[in-house]
């Protein structure tokens, strides 16, 4: 539908520059790498979740919407329910769990496909996204909603498996691996190493919490 909505605009006919906030800029990705037709020039995310979240964002006090979301998703994030009608859903990635990972292989349908973390790798998206002129990511430096913050420079917690659990101690395990030693990168999935090859992958920082 976004597809369609966005080649039906006239005025985006010969391309546009794409800005997208929290969960819109892995969707605005997800549009360069999917489709693409009118074609972005310039994509900008601000705290977005491009390597999904590892937790559930904490809800406010009187947050009521909010709570009844977190109460269906910790009761199951990757039902055929949640996966359909809850958008966090989408990008819930929890790598410090062997469990929950594997469920996250097996049911996820939205951040693991524009990631090509699924069996069968789709070249158009690395190709669409390092026709990109320039990609830049911004992280709030105080971001406690994005768990880790890394996430929006596609940084994300080492995959764990079940010996990893009985050694513990390793401290190694509950630190981000930067983008440029994770596998996304290294395996070129969606080219962002072409992308920081000729200069075009740009990480900043803004100061603050989540979307201040």
């Amino acid at each position: 539908k976004a597809c369609g909505q966005l080649a039906a605009i006239d005025e985006l006919r010969n391309g546009f520059d794409a800005i997208g906030f929290s969960q819109g800029g892995q969707f605005l990705r997800a549009y360069v790498q999917r489709c693409n037709a009118p074609k972005v020039r310039n994509l900008v995310t601000f705290g977005s979740q491009h390597m999904g979240i590892a937790d559930l964002p904490a809800c406010g006090p009187t947050d009521l919407l909010c709570r009844v979301a977190e109460a269906a998703l910790r009761g199951g994030v990757y039902t055929d329910y949640a996966q359909s009608h809850l958008v966090t859903a989408q990008y819930y990635r929890n790598p410090k769990d062997p469990k929950a990972f594997a469920a996250y292989l097996e049911k996820n349908d939205f951040i693991k496909d524009i990631n090509n973390e699924g069996e069968q790798i789709n070249a158009t998206y690395a190709h669409n996204l390092a026709s990109l002129e320039n990609f830049v990511m911004l992280m709030f430096d105080k971001d406690i909603t994005v768990e880790p913050k890394q996430s929006s420079w596609f940084a994300s917690y080492p995959i764990r498996n079940e010996t990893d659990d009985a050694r513990g101690g390793d401290p190694t395990l509950d630190e981000p691996t930067p983008l440029r030693q994770s596998s996304i990168y290294l395996e070129d999935r969606i080219g962002l190493r072409q992308l920081d090859r000729r200069g075009s992958l740009v990480m900043e920082l803004c100061h603050g919490a989540h979307m201040q």
